[in-house]
């Protein structure tokens, strides 16, 4: 259980640079591995010993498979299941490379180069495929393409076996890159499933806070409102019968309406039920949800018990505009007591563009602040903001 003035150093907090370093990866582990694929069929146009006519058609045909392949990788980022436009066109560039590759296999040896693109293609195909569709999808075109290339190995080849030894090269291979695509798009569509739910759990965060906020607030309003419409009528019930009753009851609902004001005003402004080390463990919550690392330095405790409420109304703000004005990845929140002074300072590292000299959220502490002697600093440095609240503990300079 950490406390709330602990730096947290747990290895399983998200980090944002984790994902987008895994992002990085996976990209590179599939979007360029279409143009690598083809690298082959142009050895065989090279050393094949085709005519002017066969070469021009069949690097048409590698191209086209090429460039079908890396744009169908692109949506793999999405995640699976997400099928691409034109289904048709793309089943015949499909079927153009098996053509292609069958027609090579059959002219020399090195033809065998041509599955290679072929199992790429196949397995690109079968991971943009719904749940439904994979598996039929992966047998079929593994059935299509051993069959091209027994076919093709056993018409150029001298010997019957060289169909089968091309057959079961095909199976191997084309078996071989669809698991592997298949199975880095696997991972990666995890990692995004499990990057939603925190999204949602950070929402649900959020969601929370305010229907925290909103409890408190029915608590101090559902009763003094009740009790103000009860003697209310009884008020107007005792007029012309008992006047003087009728004005007692009549100074009760104003002293029950400024009450209700004055813990209304409490409750918006954080003096009820609210402390610093309450709204740090409350505030680290919602940012860890959101996806924003939090560590905190200092120790909360040590702030006097004057200054809890100020400095808890200073974090809360803080929080609040982190969440809606920045693309923080990480927040820092500073505590500093030194002697009857104490100073937090929260700053956070991607936060929009300065548009002005602050919220009215921010002007609204630097009054309450000003009550106390202390003052309230905001200074934006690039993406860089940090917000930063002093104050001296009442009746220390006595």
């Amino acid at each position: 259980m950490h406390d709330a003035g602990e730096v947290n150093e747990d290895p399983t907090e998200f980090d944002p640079r984790r994902l987008a370093r895994l992002r990085r990866y996976t990209w590179w582990s599939i979007v360029p591995m279409m143009p690598v694929y083809a690298v082959f069929p142009a050895i065989d146009l090279a050393t094949g010993g085709y005519g002017a006519p066969e070469v021009v058609v069949l690097a048409l045909v590698a191209l086209l498979v090429a460039v079908d392949g890396t744009q169908l990788s692109t949506l793999l980022m999405s995640g699976f299941g997400h099928g691409p436009r034109y289904p048709v066109a793309r089943g015949l560039v499909l079927v153009a490379g098996l053509a292609a590759a069958g027609y090579a296999m059959s002219t020399n040896p090195y033809g065998l180069f041509w599955v290679l693109p072929v199992g790429g293609l196949v397995g690109v195909h079968v991971s943009l495929a719904t749940p439904r569709l994979r598996w039929p999808i992966q047998l079929v075109a593994l059935v299509v393409t051993t069959a091209v290339a027994w076919v093709g190995g056993a018409l150029g080849g001298p010997h019957p076996m060289v169909g089968m030894f091309f057959a079961f090269y095909a199976i191997v291979i084309v078996s071989m890159i669809s698991a592997l695509t298949v199975g880095v798009v696997w991972f990666w569509d995890m990692v995004l499933t499990l990057d939603r739910a925190r999204s949602v759990s950070g929402e649900l965060a959020i969601a929370r806070e305010r229907l925290r906020f909103a409890a408190d607030l029915h608590d101090v309003q559902g009763h003094h409102l009740q009790a103000i419409a009860l003697k209310a009528e009884l008020a107007e019930r005792l007029v012309g019968n008992d006047d003087d009753a009728a004005r007692a009851q009549a100074a009760e609902v104003a002293e029950l309406a400024r009450t209700a004001l004055r813990d209304t005003r409490a409750v918006v402004q954080g003096y009820r039920r609210s402390n610093l080390t309450g709204e740090l463990t409350n505030a680290r919550e919602i940012l860890e949800a959101a996806g924003v690392k939090t560590e905190v330095r200092g120790d909360a405790t040590l702030v006097p018990p004057p200054l809890q409420p100020l400095f808890g109304a200073l974090v809360r703000e803080g929080t609040t505009n982190i969440l809606r004005h920045s693309r923080a990845r990480r927040c820092t929140l500073d505590i500093a007591v030194d002697g009857s002074r104490t100073r937090v300072a929260l700053s956070n590292d991607a936060a929009n563009p300065a548009g002005g000299q602050g919220g009215s959220g921010i002007d609204g502490l630097r009054h309450r602040f000003a009550t106390l002697n202390g003052h309230v600093d905001s200074r934006h440095d690039g993406e860089r903001f940090e917000l930063i609240g002093t104050a001296e503990e009442p009746g220390a300079a006595l």
